[in-house]
């Protein structure tokens, strides 16, 4: 049964016959439109198509369809969508993809704390102003110093033998018949010997904690240092010297100043005695071959493993179905082994300590020896943590869950209220916010890399500056997206029924 054109076409519960169209079906209105039957068995399709090209859709109706056309075909492209579903055996055969990245971000996130202490222990070796960066406050801690002021005295005054110069002096007076006052110099010797020795180690205190001492501690590192280089890149040895099998540093200049000092203060005695160069055991030299092999390796390790972290870790989110989630366990990964990194530099700081006997370091001195020598690695193990939590967050609020696409969406109708807000007054972007619009996809890129080589080629970078970095990238995208102006909607013109 078929009805007339009056009803549109329509048919009323016919089913056409298998190559043939139903008798509605070729019906047409007086518009010249075509509608497809509602009941017929004809699939939809090509006469769909035809309605949405005539023009017959309001502009509402058009936004609408092409909004769920955009959803199908995400859908569509998504890992566990219909299109998946339909090759299974695509989906096995790209079942290697997840392990894989898996296994190579957790290689590279086990390398990235030995990155970072083959850097440290690098430039500590082989950079000599690292180093005397490193080591100069050293001389301004009150543990160092008083370890300083006790080494120096006893140094001095174990030459210097006060109590046997009295004693000497003792018998020579009783000798000239002064046996009183000879007799009362040898009684008292030895507290004469402790006052000396007090007032040298009042001054050398002195002296220690003075400026032109803090510039001599930093020229003597300076030079031991660099002989050092000298002596492990094998290039010759300067106050760096074998002795007894020994490979010892020359503290002579700093008992020399200690002397000169002492001296001008009017212990005029102190010139008596001879050039005082005690050494400072560094290791044996039997390990001086291999200490070379060692400085050459870290020299080595220092490039090649950051590279390979970030080779490790950038070739797991390439692998990976899910580059975005990649991503973000990157991130955590990362920010989780810096973590790591501070517990174990915490427990080796106790192994440290408790294995420096007292008469060697003083334990005070012993701990502020370590915390200066390891604050770099710290500094830097901070700044990574910051830059693996940043990406993570970012990587995050990127994504399609719901979570970051509320967050977004709030942060998009804020701008769009300000900007509404400046254009009713008056205020607006013009030309400037279309071509801003137009090309933000690319503006952001350009940000994000900007951004990036600013933190790489930053000299030494915090985590206050990684922090920095990232607060002013989000103001620069808000930015852009505040600038950006979209275009006025089409306006589609309804053709009559």
């Amino acid at each position: 049964m078929t009805v007339s054109d009056e009803d549109g076409g329509r048919g009323q519960g016919t089913t056409p016959r298998a190559g043939s169209p139903a008798g509605g079906d070729s019906a047409k209105p007086a518009d010249g439109s075509v509608k497809p039957a509602e009941g017929g068995g004809a699939k939809p399709g090509a006469a769909e198509t035809a309605d949405t090209e005539t023009g017959e859709l309001g502009p509402g109706e058009r936004a609408e369809l092409e909004r769920l056309r955009a959803e199908v075909a995400e859908l569509h492209s998504e890992p566990g969508g219909p299109a998946a579903a339909a090759a299974p055996g695509r989906r096995r055969r790209g079942g290697w993809r997840a392990p894989v990245a898996v296994v190579l971000i957790v290689l590279g996130c086990i390398l990235a704390p030995l990155s970072v202490v083959a850097v440290w222990t690098a430039n500590q070796v082989s950079d000599t102003n690292r180093y005397v960066a490193n080591i100069e406050p050293l001389v301004h801690e009150p543990a160092v110093q008083n370890a300083l002021t006790d080494r120096i005295t006893t140094e001095i005054t174990s030459r210097l033998n006060v109590e046997g110069l009295a004693t000497a002096a003792g018998a020579e007076l009783t000798q000239r018949g002064l046996t009183r006052i000879g007799s009362l110099l040898d009684n008292f010797s030895g507290q004469l010997a402790g006052a000396v020795n007090g007032f040298v180690h009042t001054q050398v205190h002195r002296i220690v904690s003075g400026p032109r001492f803090a510039n001599l501690w930093v020229q003597v590192n300076r030079v031991a240092h660099a002989q050092l280089v000298k002596a492990l890149s094998g290039q010759g040895n300067g106050t760096i010297t074998i002795s007894n099998n020994q490979v010892v540093l020359n503290l002579g200049p700093l008992i020399n100043l200690v002397k000169s000092e002492l001296a001008g203060r009017g212990l005029t005695i102190i010139n008596k005695i001879p050039s005082v160069n005690p050494t400072l055991a560094l290791f044996s030299a039997k390990y001086l071959v291999k200490a070379q092999s060692g400085y050459r390796l870290l020299n080595n390790l220092k490039i090649v493993l950051p590279i390979l972290t970030l080779v490790l870790i950038g070739a797991g989110v390439y692998v990976a179905r899910s580059h975005r989630r990649a991503l973000i366990g990157a991130g955590l990964g990362f920010a989780v082994s810096m973590v790591i990194l501070g517990l174990g530099l915490t427990i080796f700081r106790g192994i440290y300590l408790g294995s420096v006997p007292s008469s060697v370091l003083p334990a005070d001195a012993a701990a502020v020896l370590y915390d200066t020598l390891v604050r770099f690695i710290r500094d830097g193990l901070r700044v990574l943590l910051v830059v693996g939590l940043i990406v993570a967050i970012a990587a995050f609020f990127s994504g399609p869950s719901v979570t970051a696409v509320r967050a977004r969406g709030a942060v998009k109708s804020g701008f769009n209220w300000l900007r509404a807000r400046g254009e009713g007054a008056g205020v607006s972007t013009g030309p400037v916010g279309q071509w801003t619009y137009a090309h933000r996809r690319a503006l952001r890129i350009a940000a994000v890399t900007i951004a990036a080589l600013v933190f790489v080629f930053w000299g030494q970078p915090t985590w206050v500056t990684a922090l920095v970095i990232a607060i002013v990238l989000l103001l620069v995208l808000g930015l852009i997206e505040l600038i950006g102006r979209p275009p006025a909607p089409t306006q589609v013109a309804e053709q009559p029924g």
